[in-house]
């Protein structure tokens, strides 16, 4: 029986930089050169990310393979850096290997994880990743400087801890955010996930106490504004990304030379 093993990198991790550019704050795409390494021992890589960006460079990377799935909930429209819309399902080889969830601005915890957990209930099973990577940008809370989502602690660590539940090794990284008190208050937290201890919602005195006034408290509550995702938006994703799933083959097989 292989033992689960989690780990967190806390810090950002790189995923917009392109194989011949840099972009969106990346200069080195440390995600792609992680799970490049993983294929090397593993058959299959599940990337997922919840950062409010999205993934595009390492999409890119991956477009044309079914060794690596990649799956990306983003902010979509007229948004940086403006990729990742349903369509986009990757190609040739990988088609069908790339998914995309386009959210509107605004979406907060229960829209979000419900929808989260209906996708990645049905795509795990279905790919069987030998190992997941996901990258847990600080963006897509509440209170972000440039993120217009709608989350809070509990609703972005909910997606971590519904992955940690398939029992799949992980690979769990940074992102973007950049408020900064909330993202070392959301990787503390789900830090705290990963290794199953519950932390006190009190934070302890520190270096830097007064960062986080006039609370001083680990979680964070979400914006008074409307959540722009209705539910009849909400369940057309559903049902679109359902369908992408479904054309996807079983636990697709790695030829060997």
């Amino acid at each position: 029986m292989t033992k689960r093993i989690s780990a967190l990198i806390g810090q950002e991790a790189y995923i917009m930089q392109k194989k011949a550019e840099a972009a969106g704050f990346c200069y080195v795409n440390d995600i792609v050169l992680s799970i490049l390494e993983l294929l090397k021992y593993n058959d299959r890589v599940l990337y997922v990310d919840i950062d409010v960006h999205h993934g595009d460079g390492v999409e890119e990377a991956f477009y044309c393979t079914d060794r690596v799935m990649t799956v990306s909930f983003h902010k979509f429209g007229d948004f940086f850096p403006g990729t990742g819309d349903i369509t986009a399902i990757g190609s040739k080889g990988g088609k069908f290997y790339s998914l995309n969830v386009p959210l509107r601005s605004g979406i907060d915890d229960q829209c979000y994880v419900n929808l989260f957990k209906t996708i990645m209930g049905e795509l795990v099973p279905k790919y069987r990743p030998s190992k997941i990577v996901m990258q847990c940008g600080a963006d897509s809370l509440a209170w972000d400087r440039l993120g217009p989502l709608n989350l809070t602690l509990k609703g972005h660590g909910e997606c971590v801890k519904f992955m940690k539940s398939f029992g799949i090794p992980m690979l769990v990284l940074g992102g973007g955010g950049y408020t900064i008190k909330n993202v070392s208050r959301c990787w503390t937290y789900e830090t705290g996930l990963l290794l199953g201890k519950e932390l006190d919602n009190a934070i302890p005195a520190n270096d830097y106490y007064e960062y986080y006034s006039p609370h001083y408290q680990l979680h964070i509550t979400p914006k008074n504004e409307p959540n722009m995702n209705t539910p009849e938006y909400l369940e057309i994703l559903k049902v679109r990304c359902l369908e992408h799933i479904k054309q996807m083959d079983q636990a697709p097989s790695v030829p060997y030379n």
